[in-house]
């Protein structure tokens, strides 16, 4: 992606780094819980996003410099152009260099009511890693909470997934 490796870890080795140095993670809500034990266990980053915080469609895309990206400290930046991005159609952006950041505009709070985890593996066995951490996903959110799953592998040649439109609170 052109960003240096060890100034712009990814969220996986970052959150790696993190355990391994802690020996824990800090708790912060359920499903990021179970987002940040995958991503351990499987080394892949896997991000949690609050499907009301974003505006229409999430498109990954090369950034133009004029998103809107919200820190988890709540600071305002800017993505600098070419760098990819998770972008709504509101110009925000929901991360910043594809898998090194999370924005704090979409991350899950207590009042969350439906999130949209990505699980993100480019590498040469991602084919076989994500779906199995889909379907460990899934039987977690069914077995643990009853709540119902949708899973989408993207790939070239399906690109796109349709979330449900959001339900009134």
């Amino acid at each position: 992606m052109g960003s240096p490796p060890t100034r712009y870890r990814c969220a996986a080795e970052s959150l790696l780094r993190r355990f391994r140095r802690d020996g824990a993670l800090p708790r912060m809500h359920p499903l990021v819980d179970l987002g940040n034990a995958l991503s351990l266990g499987y080394a892949v980053p896997v991000a949690v996003l609050d499907l009301a915080r974003i505006a229409g469609d999430l498109t990954v895309r090369p950034a133009t410099g004029t998103e809107t990206y919200l820190t988890l400290g709540g600071d305002a930046e800017h993505p600098e152009p070419g760098e990819l991005v998770f972008a709504d159609a509101a110009g925000h952006a929901h991360s910043r260099r594809w898998t090194h950041r999370q924005s704090g505009a979409s991350a899950v709070r207590t009042e969350t009511a439906e999130v949209l985890m990505v699980i993100e593996a480019m590498h040469d066995d991602g084919p076989r890693v994500v779906p199995r951490m889909l379907t460990e996903l899934a039987a977690a959110l069914t077995e643990e909470w009853g709540a119902p799953a949708r899973t989408a592998l993207l790939t070239p040649e399906a690109p796109a997934f349709a979330a449900p439109a959001a339900r009134p609170a």
